[in-house]
């Protein structure tokens, strides 16, 4: 006796529940998606990041209103007359309250327009689209010169701690913290464009396409973060290496201490790095706006020193703004992350 089979459904094949006709994957492939732990987690910091956006965008709001001062002020300049400056702030919209005046900013904001520079009448957008590249070149060349000085030495202490090499490489770890960001651009300025007969360029062309042009002002960044990156990794793999099971196990076993080191302890005291780059690109990004404005470059970071300075309200929250989104992303990216480094490690909610 035939089964009888309905005209106008597909036939469900065994073993093959929730997926369409031809083996296409259908309700079930999203339900698993919606299930990822990781997807989840970017969801919710996405969420969180809305209220910290807007946090950040008002706050620099009103501590830029409470400066002395205004931007029609800092425009006419000092020989400006009461009743030019009362004349240019009603033309900006100065005189009107300062909860309307950013309602105003936000709800433009949010429709996908920064607004106009008060200084130079341009549009934000593309004020920021054209230099933003520039410092991201920059932060990103100096995290890597960072990592390819600090992992190297940090392995190099954690080896014979106590040692002779340890104990130098401390020093010069200490000297890099004690150092202010704006003498050691000097320093750098001095050794390669003065000692050096210019083996790199004083001033960079502004654009920093050369990589010639990023050299100076990347170590400007990188050799304060390599030192205390060297010291950072160093303390954690020296734990790793005394304290974890793992890690003794493998020493008794006869494994000598330096493979010990660069295939297992290193591996995992990266989670531990990963979040101190995270929490270090906003004070990495302040320190651009030093070595930007004292090498040349035409960065985000010289963009925002002008905005502060003309009192450039409109501009200065769109850099702002670019860099708040940029460390929550950057931060959610070291989060997601760690399940790589350590498989053990779910973002998802632990069973009971």
């Amino acid at each position: 006796m035939s089964t009888p089979v309905t005209i106008g459904q597909p036939e469900r094949i065994p073993g093959h529940a929730g997926t369409e006709p031809g083996g296409r994957p259908g309700g079930a492939y999203a339900r698993r998606l919606a299930r990822s732990p990781a997807l989840r987690l970017a969801g919710r910091r996405l969420l969180i990041a809305v209220p910290v956006l807007w946090g950040v965008t008002f706050l620099t709001f009103v501590v830029e209103n409470a400066l002395p001062g205004d931007a029609a002020q800092a425009l006419l300049g000092a020989n400006a007359t009461p009743a030019e400056i009362r004349a240019e702030s009603i033309k900006l919209h100065l005189n009107q309250p300062l909860l309307i005046r950013y309602w105003d900013w936000l709800w433009a904001a949010l429709h996908g327009n920064l607004g106009n520079s008060l200084y130079s009448g341009q549009p934000v957008g593309p004020i920021v689209a054209q230099r933003l590249p520039v410092t991201i070149d920059l932060v990103a060349y100096a995290l890597v010169v960072t990592l390819v000085i600090s992992i190297p030495l940090a392995i190099l202490c954690a080896r014979k701690p106590g040692g002779i090499t340890d104990r130098t490489i401390m020093a010069l770890c200490m000297a890099g913290l004690s150092i202010a960001p704006i003498v050691l651009a000097l320093l750098l300025l001095q050794v390669f464009s003065g000692w050096l007969h210019n083996l790199l360029p004083a001033l960079a062309s502004g654009t920093g396409n050369d990589p010639r042009d990023l050299t100076m002002p990347a170590l400007t960044l990188a050799l304060p973060l390599a030192a205390f990156y060297t010291r950072f990794l160093r303390a954690d793999l020296i734990e790793q290496m005394q304290s974890e099971d793992y890690t003794v196990t493998a020493l008794a076993k006869g494994l000598s201490r330096w493979r010990v080191l660069t295939r297992h302890a290193l591996r995992n005291s990266f989670i531990g790095l990963l979040t101190v780059i995270g929490l270090n690109l906003a004070t990495l990004i302040g320190v651009t706006v030093i070595a930007e404005n004292i090498f040349g470059l035409a960065g985000i970071g010289n963009e925002l020193l002008q905005a502060i300075q003309h009192r450039d309200v409109p501009l200065l929250e769109g850099i702002v703004l670019v860099f708040a989104g940029f460390v929550v992303l950057v931060n959610l990216a070291t989060d997601l992350l760690y399940s790589v480094l350590d498989p053990r490690i779910r973002h998802g909610r632990s069973r009971s």
